[in-house]
């Protein structure tokens, strides 16, 4: 993955290819990073609803997104 600066830059291309690949990989990079950090508010006991509400999102959504993985280290 490039560096998020050349993304950021690229996402706002005239060359609607080049836009578009950059938001691709953008996008990606922030569900790869919101993963993570669910992971780690679970980790330390967050519950759904304190997830959803800093995300902006419904406890629902972010429990149906989310619930089914298997979080990181040591948590089965």
């Amino acid at each position: 993955m490039r560096d998020t600066t050349t993304l950021a830059a690229a996402a706002s291309s005239r060359d609607p290819a080049a836009g578009l690949r950059a938001v691709a990989s953008l996008r990606l990079l922030v569900e790869q990073l919101t993963d993570l950090q669910v992971d780690n508010a679970r980790e330390q006991g967050w519950t759904w609803q304190q997830i959803a509400q800093v995300l902006g999102v419904s406890r629902q959504a972010v429990h149906k997104k989310h619930a089914g993985r298997r979080f990181r280290a040591g948590r089965d």
